[in-house]
């Protein structure tokens, strides 16, 4: 347990994103940014770099030091492991500061969507996807040093000591950034073909229509050479998307033989966790319609709706398994959102955690959230793994954070990008290739050609990028 961190508020007036650039390139750089402001949901922008690194993929590593986690025992199961890095890095509840920030210094990072193929091994098919990026079931920094920015009060404050904070301040006002190299990225082509995703979606109709499983979320991956500076990807990915849950997050193996970044422009909560009250509310999305489709359109349809019903009654019991009797109550059962590429259909579900519940055993009752997966969930993994041809990793699993004070707070990565290669140490130049999953819940009423028109509806913010990048409207997408 440690004492809480010194809280500053700084006279100064910038932007989170010109920070993220000017953020020195020798230093690794976790971000959740809010994209657009919602005073409930896209309030704060935080940006840290770790003192230690968790990263578990079946061995559980720290890379890094400090005194608090000297004697943590890594017993290798990832959430027991997790819970045992909370509980060592847990700030003193008895010396809280009062004030609205929900970070005060804790663990940024990832879940990779085949932790839950750790937590549900019967969801595992005998063959599987193939594991192609080596992603770790997940990766955290610790930070409990971190820049907070207040959207809707316009402030910034400084928890614990940022190294070197003036230089950085005086980068930002001059706009000095690090020289970087020109973005360059390859066309996209999808794992699977047209004809072999409709194919894949018939298929699970046909699961469906013989009483196997009601729904499940059948995506494809689109891949791309790419070189250049990712922070810079992050930038444009940020101006096409406004994504409530922003997030860049920056890992490399302490080998250095692989480096790995994650651009996560995410629509969609997973889990909150006040841990005043143990309130925890999520936030599921089923059902997508492009704008020039109109919200109109979505709001009637009733196989949308539908398909939303399925995912918060998957949602309302997973959470059931872990909250107080009598807590969990679906407190909006449907409404359309609009997003600056996309309606999505959107429920929320509250609960309040049980005294005994600890984080590890929230996220074993409900990962992977129930809307990448289907249901029944278990056996819509099950099917998942068994006609998807490559791995998820980071895509479909989940960015945020655990503060060190209790609170969690961590989106449902779609709409995210992978990246997976190498990393030039001088010049933080990227070599590699960009990763980008899209799909949908597939439901008794599906048509093959309108889920997968409904795929590439879901890319349209990456392709937005790569033409800001391009700067042309030429489409990045490979026939």
């Amino acid at each position: 347990m440690r004492e809480m961190p010194r809280l500053r508020k700084l006279a100064w007036d910038a932007d989170p994103m010109q920070v993220a650039l000017a953020w020195p390139i020798d230093r690794p750089l976790q971000m959740l940014h809010s994209g657009r402001v919602h005073p409930r949901w896209a309030r704060f922008s935080i940006l840290a770099s770790p003192r230690v690194v968790f990263r578990s993929d079946g061995l559980s590593t720290l890379n890094g030091a400090d005194d608090l986690l000297l004697n943590v025992d890594l017993t290798h199961d990832p959430l027991v492991d997790l819970d045992r890095l909370l509980e060592a890095t847990r700030l003193d509840p008895n010396a809280g500061m009062q004030h609205s920030i929900p970070f005060s210094g804790g663990w940024i990072g990832y879940l990779s969507y085949d932790l839950g193929r750790y937590i549900e091994p019967v969801a595992q098919h005998s063959a599987g996807p193939e594991d192609d990026r080596h992603w770790p079931f997940l990766e955290l920094a610790w930070c409990p040093d971190a820049l907070i920015y207040d959207h809707v009060e316009h402030t910034w404050f400084e928890i614990g000591t940022i190294p070197e904070l003036e230089a950085l301040m005086s980068r930002v006002r001059t706009g000095t950034h690090d020289e970087t190299t020109h973005l360059d990225i390859g066309d996209l082509k999808s794992s699977i073909d047209r004809q072999g995703h409709m194919k894949l979606i018939e298929r699970t109709v046909d699961h469906i229509a013989r009483g196997d499983l009601f729904q499940a979320n059948i995506t494809q991956r689109f891949s791309a050479s790419f070189q250049g500076e990712p922070r810079e990807l992050w930038r444009n990915a940020m101006i096409a998307s406004r994504a409530w849950y922003g997030g860049y997050l920056e890992f490399d193996d302490p080998q250095g033989k692989t480096a790995r970044r994650i651009v996560s422009l995410s629509p969609e909560l997973f889990l909150h966790v006040d841990q005043a009250s143990r309130l925890t509310t999520t936030r599921p999305i089923k059902g997508t319609r492009s704008l020039e489709q109109g919200a109109k359109e979505l709001l009637e349809s009733v196989k949308d709706q539908a398909e939303l019903n399925m995912i918060i009654d998957l949602m309302r019991n997973d959470l059931g398994r872990v909250c107080e009797y009598g807590t969990v109550k679906v407190t909006t059962p449907r409404m359309i959102e609009t997003h600056p590429t996309i309606h999505h259909g959107v429920g929320e579900i509250q609960g309040v955690l049980r005294e005994d519940v600890s984080i590890g055993d929230l996220l074993k009752a409900t990962f992977p959230a129930g809307s990448v997966t289907g249901a029944p969930k278990i056996r819509a993994m099950q099917l998942i793994d068994e006609l998807e041809s490559v791995r998820r990793g980071p895509y479909c699993g989940s960015v945020g954070f655990f503060c060190d004070s209790g609170n969690v707070e961590l989106s449902v990565s779609i709409r995210t990008i992978g990246l997976t290669g190498t990393r030039d140490p001088i010049t933080n130049a990227f070599s590699g290739v960009l990763d980008y999953g899209a799909g949908g819940g597939i439901v008794a009423e599906s048509q093959a050609g309108a889920e997968y028109r409904e795929s590439l509806d879901k890319i349209e913010v990456l392709l937005e990028t790569i033409r800001g990048i391009r700067n042309s409207l030429e489409s990045p997408l490979a026939s």
